[in-house]
């Protein structure tokens, strides 16, 4: 059994991956971490997890890396960049989920994450998790930094159109959406129910930092084959969920059912992403309600001549998918495990 550590375990995200790893066949869950819920039991901070573990949520202590063989480090972008520099190689493996590592240009991280100090040399270190796209540097990495939930659904959509198709993106313009889960559980007036239901709240209008990890990613990956790049992010009043929707301009000569064959090509072999058509089903897909509670992300791509450009549509759960889940199947790449081990579980539908 593979010996699991969640610090941050009072969290959204922590809830989700003690969901995760406590019905996973291969871990042990052997180490809660957290600050200002310790000495509390699981069931009094996640009331669906009445689980009997024998553990209560404690202080990270120097003795946290003898009791595991992975961390999972669902904190604030500034604590996790000091958590990982103590337990950098104290652990086999770190798995971060806060943006302190997403981005590698030093620049840019601290343009987007100015509060956020991190060492240099150890940022370089990191692998940027996205399984499908880099799943054989996954192989024993001791460092991975997961993408953010946005970041996610907008680079599975992309990557086919620079890594499968070689097209040059000449603008990029992402409209995301997303559920109340992902602001986590920090107390907002903008996130009381009488603001939030029924609302369409453009919180991050003019750029979003997912936007800056997904660029950077590609011209790491594909150099000189995207420009222009912006997003515009509103918080809509589900709970899980989010839609992006990519428009992507080119110069390069695009045909409707290339793109759709490239697509199905690309991911023939990668489980969690369901190439779609959006009229395949009684209800327009993808549709973030056809992946909850899922560790799917389902894909569309359309090509819009009149408009000029490729829309590419992708749906997924942002604490599935975009979070825990994707911890959960780097984790299992990490350590030679079946992707697909403890992540089996289909989208419940309706919600």
């Amino acid at each position: 059994m593979i010996r699991v550590g969640i610090v941050g375990a009072s969290g959204v995200v922590g809830g989700e991956l003690i969901r995760l790893v406590t019905q996973h066949p291969d871990l042990e869950l052997t180490f809660l971490g957290g600050s200002s819920s310790t000495g509390r039991r699981l069931v009094e901070v996640h009331p669906g997890l009445r689980l009997d573990l024998g553990l209560t949520i404690e202080p990270v202590t120097g003795e946290l890396p003898q009791r595991c063989d992975v961390v999972l480090l669902a904190t604030p972008a500034a604590v996790s960049a000091e958590l990982a520099a103590e337990l950098a190689d104290r652990v086999p493996c770190v798995i971060d989920l806060s943006g302190a590592f997403r981005i590698r240009a030093s620049e840019v991280h601290e343009s987007w994450y100015p509060k956020v100090d991190r060492d240099a040399m150890l940022a370089e270190r990191f692998v940027y998790g996205v399984p499908e796209l880099i799943g054989e540097e996954l192989a024993n990495a001791p460092l991975v930094s997961l993408p953010g939930c946005y970041a996610t659904a907008i680079t599975l959509g992309l990557a086919p159109l620079t890594l499968a198709l070689g097209l040059t993106l000449k603008t990029v313009v992402v409209d995301g959406k997303s559920g109340s889960s992902g602001g986590g559980l920090q107390l907002r007036t903008a996130d009381l129910h009488p603001f939030r239901s029924g609302a369409i709240a453009p919180y991050a209008p003019t750029g979003h930092r997912h936007a800056a990890e997904v660029s950077d990613f590609l011209q790491r990956r594909a150099p000189g084959t995207v420009g222009s790049f912006t997003m515009s992010a509103y918080g809509v009043s589900t709970v899980r969920g989010l839609l992006a929707s990519s428009y992507v301009f080119t110069d390069d000569d695009v045909d409707a059912r290339e793109l759709q064959r490239a697509y199905l090509r690309f991911y023939k072999h990668h489980p969690f992403v369901r190439v779609r058509r959006n009229t395949e089903t009684v209800i327009p897909v993808p549709d973030p309600q056809a992946v909850l509670g899922s560790n799917f992300c389902d894909i569309a791509v359309l090509h819009d001549p009149a408009g000029g450009r490729i829309v590419v549509l992708a749906a997924l759960d942002n604490i599935v998918k975009g979070a825990a889940g994707q911890a959960v199947q780097v984790l299992n790449r990490r350590f030679g495990l079946s992707e697909e081990a403890g992540l089996t579980m289909q989208p419940v539908v309706p919600t």
